[in-house]
């Protein structure tokens, strides 16, 4: 039984509101994203508001979409990520979103059965901000192991 699971938030700053015309291709296709995640593989979670989705969730802003999931571990959302149809919605972002200069994606382990508040998810993306990579947020790019696979010290 997994003990622990990844959580991951990831922000995107809208360049236009999401009724305008620049942005239907995104939302046409939120439903269909989102049930792709729910299918794949490693799938525990995602933040939804009563729409079905997180569009209308806004700690960060007006303009600031959030994104907030649970993965079974690195490797399941990586691939949804990087090896899934949602590959066509990344590589159109940037006629959605504005680049964000910090970091805008932060992962970390939670206890299974633990669902992350956004409060708590934007702690996590500051200290990655103010701090870089640690076991207590971490990104793709220098990913940490979940707490039960650290080895224990030899005696």
């Amino acid at each position: 039984m997994e003990r622990y699971h990844l959580a991951q938030l990831n922000i995107a700053q809208l360049k236009a509101p999401l009724d305008s015309p620049q942005l239907a291709d995104f939302v046409a296709n939120l439903e269909r994203i989102n049930g792709l995640a729910e299918a794949a593989p490693g799938y525990v979670w995602r933040l939804q508001d009563e729409a079905g989705d997180a569009t209308a969730i806004r700690p960060f802003g007006d303009e600031v979409l959030v994104n907030m999931s649970l993965w079974r571990d690195v490797q399941s959302l990586s691939d949804y990520v990087y090896k899934s149809a949602h590959t066509e919605m990344l590589k159109r972002r940037r006629e959605w979103f504005d680049k964000v200069e910090q970091a805008h994606q932060v992962l970390w382990w939670v206890p299974a059965g633990h669902r992350p508040s956004v409060v708590e998810a934007a702690q996590r993306l500051a200290h990655l901000r103010e701090h870089g990579a640690t076991a207590h947020a971490f990104s793709f790019r220098q990913a940490f192991a979940a707490p039960e696979q650290v080895a224990a010290p030899s005696c």
